[in-house]
């Protein structure tokens, strides 16, 4: 039995139903064969045992008060996966199917994606079992204070620097901070995501959608390819699927498709600017479903218990969540004619339409590649906090720019260089474990 395979059989033995956290650490490591085969160091250091086993994992209680006076109990979660190249950085995420093997996927995934964004970032991840919809500002708020009076304990700006993720923006980041500061006594850079004008960044809450755009223009530029003018479907109706259709719009494609978990729209016609305002509102303000689009707006239809998966298009952006697109689902993808995915969600493809995908040769930029504009520009929000100085908007999407182009560039050339020509899947985990891998060799056995 090979190495890759024992520390497989660790991992199931040690964390029993976890499928989520099974398919990640399966799916990197299976990739990542070539570069522990020509490197002894990495096999004698252990690296991969120690890797895929968090620092530290936190669970714990949180009881808050609803608006009729009874009090509800929800779970919390921190994992600290590895900070062999900075304070752990990731999200946390408030929806009702958090567990501790999504949180520990998540976790994992991060690890690799903040090496590639060549920031000083450790990977990690949180949330609860809580869901913030149908729920008053003020119910939301006590969570958040429950919430953040455990976990203020375990972070801060040179430990652990959370974001938002699913359920998390900007209203719940806020109520978050300011707990952390009452409890601390002190204004710092402990959440990214912040409202830009109390420490929050420009293009923060744009960087995931736009991120996963630039990431799609450059796997294009290899076909000598533009992205205007070409069809896309966009799944999800959140933070990223929104700025992804609003940087579309602006290169020039045309989007047909959002989506919530109740269903899919369609709109022949296109997502323009001035329906995405409408979305917008009805998302973000008025927090009501996607479904009320197709009556607001003549041509469009709703789709209702489907993922738009079966719509005919160039170019496929799922915003969403975990394995949204099944192995039938990147079948029919390929059936019409979808030749580029570039996923701004985390894991959104199952393994086998990963396989798919590759058989086919089509331009696939998976998450951690794909969607790291999103912690990229959490790094520079961080970078503006320790230097008390904010950039202009033009500087942070020129970096974000920037930064894209060099992990699309990075992996490309990593994957040619062990054998896998133009599979970003292997070039991209190849890249992010070698980073973080001859980190922890030179940090010892810790």
């Amino acid at each position: 039995m090979g190495l890759v395979q024992q520390v497989l059989e660790i991992v199931k033995k040690r964390n029993p139903n976890e499928p989520e956290f099974l398919q990640a650490v399966t799916e990197v490591l299976e990739s990542i064969r070539p570069v522990i085969q020509r490197h002894k160091k990495y096999r004698d250091g252990k690296v991969l045992e120690r890797l895929v086993e968090p620092e530290r994992m936190i669970q714990f209680r949180v009881p808050w008060i609803d608006d009729k006076g009874e009090i509800q109990v929800n779970r919390g979660f921190r994992v600290q996966m590895n900070s062999a190249l900075g304070p752990y950085k990731g999200g946390l995420r408030f929806h009702p199917t958090v567990c501790a093997s999504i949180i520990k996927f998540l976790a994992f995934e991060q690890v690799f994606k903040n090496s590639l964004t060549g920031l000083p970032m450790g990977g990690g991840k949180g949330g609860a079992d809580f869901d913030p919809k149908g729920k008053s500002d003020t119910e939301v708020m006590r969570f958040c204070q429950s919430f953040m009076t455990e976990l203020f304990r375990h972070v801060g700006p040179n430990t652990d620097v959370p974001a938002g993720d699913i359920g998390v923006g900007r209203r719940e980041i806020g109520y978050l901070f300011g707990q952390y500061k009452r409890l601390a006594n002190e204004f710092t850079g402990v959440l990214t995501g912040k409202a830009r004008n109390w420490g929050g960044s420009l293009i923060r809450p744009e960087a995931t959608g736009y991120g996963a755009v630039y990431f799609a223009q450059e796997m294009l530029k290899t076909r000598d390819q533009s992205i205007e003018g070409k069809i896309c479907i966009v799944s999800g109706a959140g933070n990223a699927a929104q700025f992804t259709v609003e940087k579309l719009n602006q290169v020039g494609a045309k989007v047909v498709t959002m989506s919530d978990s109740g269903g899919f729209i369609y709109d022949k016609n296109g997502i323009t600017e001035e329906k995405l305002a409408w979305i917008m509102h009805l998302k973000n303000v008025r927090r009501r479903r996607i479904k009320e689009y197709a009556d607001h707006f003549r041509g469009a239809k709703y789709v209702a218990g489907q993922r738009p998966w079966s719509v005919k298009c160039d170019c496929a952006f799922p915003c969403a969540t975990q394995n949204e697109i099944t192995k039938d689902d990147a079948k029919k993808l390929i059936d019409n004619s979808c030749y580029l995915v570039s996923e701004a969600a985390n894991m959104p493809t199952v393994p086998a339409g990963v396989d798919l995908f590759l058989e086919k040769k089509i331009l696939f930029g998976p998450g951690k590649a794909a969607n790291a504009g999103g912690v990229a520009t959490s790094g520079l929000e961080m970078s503006q906090n320790s230097m008390r100085l904010p950039w202009p908007r033009e500087e942070v999407d020129s970096r974000l720019r920037h930064i894209m182009s060099t992990i699309h560039k990075n992996a490309w050339e990593t994957a040619e260089e062990y054998g896998y020509p133009g599979n970003l899947v292997v070039g991209a985990n190849i890249a992010g474990f070698v980073k973080v891998a001859d980190a922890m060799l030179d940090q010892g056995v810790v």
